[in-house]
């Protein structure tokens, strides 16, 4: 759904005053966040979609990276899942089954455990997770604390949403599509730790709003100015190559909706490149927000442990919450 769209409905909704909530859905933030006690809080998150690749045991192993993805950007630790299923009449049961064991294998390398999950018959396939993680109260990570003079960091490359497009009309070889599904599947569970080892600030993951409706959010929260450097943020290059060609998802024209007016873009930039920007990712990376020489640190860390597209990719200036994004 457009984030404008659903911006709209969420603002009709009447305000919550309960204490316990630490993060609710003001800040447009990865997942809630509710106190238990002093020392703990719950985490929740929920996320599924339709099929983005062809093979059924990815596109599970895909989709629960996706959805565990918003509780490491959070900082905390994923515990539980629940599957959610939508699965036409018309396919196999072999298919389910398949599509399940990707998802739970990835959960199972999270150290999660799948205990239990919703499934009913549609006509279009959809699967997902909701996913449960704890968090220290004063702990917890969120889009809302990036403070003028801290350097960005993003964990890995942009143009799944075009790839993903493009492979759907047969383009691409085995090689980028297996690269592509690899990115995707990839946990941000290192990315999570190393960035608490480094002193994060602010982060969130980038998915559907793209990097630039995502930055924004972040730029919103924290009342501060994001600065992007459009060639130093890591990009498959064949996207790309079909971005040019035309091969883009209809969040490319509900993200440019949401963040208009709120985005600089410098007019160096190729059409190929503010695409890309735009693009939705799915399974993105973590936009974090940390002081310089903690980033350069946390980049170095990251490329050691296997991270290496991780990049920085701008800084964090005061002034209105805008972002700006240059060539």
């Amino acid at each position: 759904m457009s984030p404008a769209v659903l911006g709209q409905a969420l603002a009709s909704l009447p305000p919550q005053h309960d204490p316990r909530v630490l993060v609710g859905t003001s800040t447009a933030d990865d997942a809630g966040v509710y106190r238990l006690s002093d020392e703990l809080a719950l985490v929740q998150t929920v996320d599924f979609f339709t099929p983005i690749v062809d093979d059924p045991y990815t596109y599970g192993r895909i989709a629960a990276a996706n959805a565990l993805s918003d509780v490491y950007a959070m900082g905390a630790k994923p515990l539980t899942a629940l599957n959610i299923v939508c699965y036409p009449e018309k396919l196999d049961p072999e298919g389910l089954a398949l599509i399940l064991q990707g998802g739970q294998e990835r959960a199972t390398a999270a150290g999660v455990a799948v205990i239990g999950g919703h499934t009913v018959t549609d006509k279009e396939l959809k699967y997902g997770m909701a996913v449960t993680g704890i968090v220290h109260p004063e702990r917890v990570v969120t889009n809302a604390g990036a403070r003028p003079g801290d350097w960005l960091v993003l964990t890995k490359p942009l143009g799944t949403g075009i790839l993903t497009t493009a492979f759907k009309a047969g383009k691409g070889t085995p090689e980028l599509v297996a690269r592509v599904a690899e990115s995707m599947w990839t946990l941000n569970d290192v990315a999570a730790e190393a960035m608490l080892a480094h002193g994060v600030h602010a982060a969130t993951d980038i998915t559907g709003n793209g990097l630039l409706g995502h930055a924004w959010e972040m730029a919103r929260a924290s009342g501060v100015r994001l600065r992007l450097r459009a060639t130093a943020i890591p990009v498959f290059e064949e996207a790309l190559y079909f971005a040019r060609r035309g091969y883009l998802t209809r969040g490319d024209v509900s993200n440019r909706e949401y963040t208009q007016g709120h985005v600089q873009l410098d007019p160096r930039l190729s059409p190929e490149q503010v695409r890309v920007l735009f693009d939705p990712q799915t399974s993105g990376g973590l936009l974090i927000a940390l002081p310089p020489a903690q980033a350069e640190a946390l980049v170095a860390t990251l490329q050691a442990r296997g991270v290496s597209a991780a990049a920085v990719v701008g800084e964090v200036e005061a002034g209105p919450a805008e972002l700006v994004v240059l060539p």
